[in-house]
């Protein structure tokens, strides 16, 4: 390890860094020790130039707009908003039908702020990381936990498409009111930082909006990021992360949007040279499946969708997504971590019948 780690700092030392080295590095597995991981997964994100003598400049910019997104959607709306309801019958009020009114936008981001905030309440539930208080909460919070708590969001079913992320995940019963853990005043948990995060993300998109599955996707960009040993990164995780998950989603994009489903860059795209790759690797193996009846929508479509992070524990995802984030044909690599893991069990699968192949997928 401390040889791997050695390797990294020689990269990071130069300037400007060897990008086609890093990725070669990072593609065998990132040092778990120190900021190794997190400052490469910056990088291969296109967060950071390959000049470090011009991170400080660029982080502090990125961060001060990051903060300004912040004030300007999420908090500057909640206090007109409120200021409106104040000006008497005259100005906006809940009741308010005009569809531009600020209550009516309330309530539309509402029924969004719902489903992100059940999603970030589950994140990695094998691990208590999301469930515990930031070490730095930020001093004016956008109070998107007291607008899910105060009960004004009913539950909605949200629907993506005809076999979206939401049929293919669990989802366990919203907890009461009464029930939910809370921090002391002024502290916040990462899954509420997470949340903040993806809402943002959501307003900043309106033509994509937020799909169940984009919590999966940041959860490790976000834990890499927060988890960081060296307090100068770790403080900034939150900024640095929505700028990393950004990048990521332009490239994935298409996975999360019904109209491009068909096209060769959407998730059906996806599948269908995924079913090629496996029946070139394992022509047994996919005529079996294919003679079963075991559509690559069943298991294929999260694979693909989430980056496999619903098929690792955390800590052996973050492994995975090294190779997967330093792969320069990104992402075809994960074709093949996805057909790996059907030969790896093709004898468990090629004895099953339908019923056991989707356990075993």
């Amino acid at each position: 390890m401390e040889m791997r780690a050695a390797i990294f700092e020689n990269i990071f030392s130069k300037n400007p860094l060897d990008l086609h080295r890093l990725r070669d590095e990072a593609f065998n597995g990132c040092p778990e020790c120190g900021s190794h991981r997190a400052v490469t997964w910056r990088l291969l994100l296109g967060y950071l130039d390959p000049r470090p003598a011009e991170w400080p400049a660029h982080l502090a910019k990125m961060r001060s707009l990051y903060d300004q997104y912040v004030e300007e959607v999420i908090l500057q709306p909640d206090e007109e908003r409120q200021g409106a309801s104040v000006e008497g019958s005259g100005g906006d009020h809940p009741l308010n039908l005009n569809p531009n009114s600020q209550w009516a936008k309330h309530f539309e981001d509402n029924e969004t702020l719902q489903q992100i905030d059940k999603d970030c309440r589950r994140l990695c539930p094998d691990l208590n990381f999301f469930q515990q208080a930031s070490r730095w909460p930020r001093r004016r919070q956008a109070s998107l936990r007291h607008r899910v708590e105060t009960g004004l969001l009913e539950a909605q079913t949200f629907g993506r498409s005809q076999f979206g992320v939401n049929t293919l995940l669990a989802r366990p019963a919203r907890r009461r009111n009464s029930d939910m853990f809370r921090l002391p005043e002024g502290q916040e948990a990462h899954w509420e930082v997470c949340e903040r995060l993806l809402f943002l993300y959501t307003k900043l998109n309106p033509g994509q909006g937020y799909v169940q599955g984009m919590n999966e996707v940041l959860g490790p960009i976000y834990y890499v990021l927060a988890s960081d040993p060296n307090p100068d990164w770790a403080a900034h995780a939150e900024p640095d992360a929505f700028f990393c998950f950004t990048s990521l989603m332009s490239e994935i994009r298409d996975h999360f949007i019904k109209e491009l489903d068909s096209s060769q860059s959407g998730i059906q795209g996806r599948m269908r040279q995924f079913q090629a790759r496996l029946r070139l690797l394992d022509l047994p193996l996919h005529s079996r499946l294919t003679q079963l009846g075991l559509k690559s929508e069943f298991y294929a479509f999260r694979y693909l969708t989430l980056l496999l992070s619903q098929e690792f524990r955390l800590p052996d995802l973050l492994r995975v997504w090294d190779s997967l984030l330093a792969d320069p044909q990104r992402f075809n690599f994960l074709l093949d971590v996805c057909c790996a893991m059907l030969v790896l069990i093709r004898d468990q699968l090629l004895a099953a019948d339908f019923s056991d192949c989707m356990r075993l997928v």
